[in-house]
C-alpha cells in the first residue's frame, strides 16, 4: 500500500486523512495517507526520511510551506509564482518535486463544484499573504475582467501587483460593487472583519471566505447582510486535495461528495 502523509505543527486536527481516504475508496487506489507532526528544528530531515523510507507523497501545512519550497530540487511555474509548497513527490531521479496546489483546488471548487465563473468578472481579492499569492495566478488564468488585490499594509498588495500584474489598492480607495470578493485575509480566524465599505457589495456579488467553519465567517454575514451570496473555503480544503492526489495518482476524484460528507460531520 503506498504511503502519503501531512505534516504540519499543529496536525492533530487536519481534516486531510479523512479526504484522501474518502478518494481512494472512490477511485479503488492502494493509499495510506497519515499525519506528521513537523519538528521546526527538523522538517527538511523529516522530509527525506519520508522519502528514503518509501513514502510516495506529501502535503505540507502550516508553518512549514515556504521551507518545503526552499528544500525542493525542482518547483512547478505554480509552486514558483506562490513562493510556497504544499505538495511534494520524487521525481524519476530521486529529486524532490514540489508543487502548490493551493489556488488550482480553490479555482476548481469555485468554477466547476460551486458553478461560479470567474471570466469576465471585476474580482476583488483581500489580503496580501501567502494565501493569496497562492491562489493569484490560477484566478488571472480564468480571464476575468481585472483582479484588484486589497491589503491594510498596501506595500505588501504592491508587491503582489507587480508579481501578477494585478491592481493594487487600500481599503479606503476601493470602488464597487464587484462581482465576486474573495477574502484571503486571516481577519476569519480571529473573528474580525476587514475594513470594507458596504458599497463593495451588491445584491449581485458572490463572496468566497477561505476560511471556513461550522457558523458562516464574520465576513460571510456581512455579505449576505448586504443581499450578497457566497461560501466558504470548505471546498478549497477539499479541492487542493485532489488536486494533490491527481498528481500523485493520476486520477482526479470527485470532490462534491466529499465537500457534503465534511459539512454534515461538522
Amino acid at each position: 500500500m503506498d504511503q502519503y502523509v501531512v505534516v504540519g505543527n499543529p496536525i492533530a486536527h487536519s481534516k486531510s486523512p479523512a479526504i484522501h481516504a474518502e478518494f481512494a475508496k472512490q477511485t479503488d487506489q492502494s493509499v495510506y495517507y497519515g499525519t506528521l507532526l513537523g519538528e521546526e528544528e527538523r522538517f527538511e530531515a523529516q522530509v527525506r526520511d519520508f522519502f528514503s523510507e518509501g513514502g510516495k507523497g506529501m502535503n505540507v501545512t502550516v508553518p512549514f510551506k515556504e521551507r518545503a519550497f526552499a528544500m525542493c530540487d525542482v518547483l512547478s511555474k505554480r509552486a514558483e509564482l506562490a513562493g510556497a509548497v504544499n505538495t511534494l513527490m520524487l521525481g524519476k531521479n530521486g529529486e524532490i518535486y514540489g508543487d502548490n496546489t493551493d489556488g488550482a483546488g480553490m479555482v476548481r471548487d469555485i468554477v466547476h463544484v460551486l458553478n461560479q465563473p470567474l471570466k469576465g468578472k471585476r474580482i476583488l481579492i483581500i489580503g496580501a499573504g501567502g494565501a493569496v499569492r497562492g491562489v493569484l495566478e490560477p484566478v488571472l488564468a480564468q480571464a476575468p475582467l481585472s483582479v484588484t488585490v486589497a491589503n491594510r499594509t498596501v506595500s505588501k498588495a504592491e508587491a503582489l501587483g507587480k508579481i501578477f500584474d494585478c491592481v493594487a489598492s487600500s481599503f479606503d480607495a476601493l470602488e464597487g460593487p464587484f462581482d465576486v470578493i474573495i477574502n484571503g485575509s486571516s481577519a476569519s480566524l480571529s473573528g474580525q472583519l476587514p475594513p470594507l465599505k458596504d458599497e463593495l457589495v451588491s445584491e449581485h456579488t458572490w463572496c468566497y471566505d477561505m476560511m471556513y467553519g461550522k457558523e458562516p465567517t464574520v465576513f460571510l454575514k456581512w455579505a449576505q447582510g448586504l443581499g450578497a451570496n457566497g461560501t466558504d473555503g470548505l471546498g478549497m480544503l477539499v479541492g487542493q486535495a485532489a488536486e494533490a492526489f491527481f498528481l500523485w495518482r493520476h486520477v482526479r476524484p470527485e470532490q462534491a461528495p466529499v465537500i457534503a460528507q465534511l459539512r454534515s460531520e461538522m
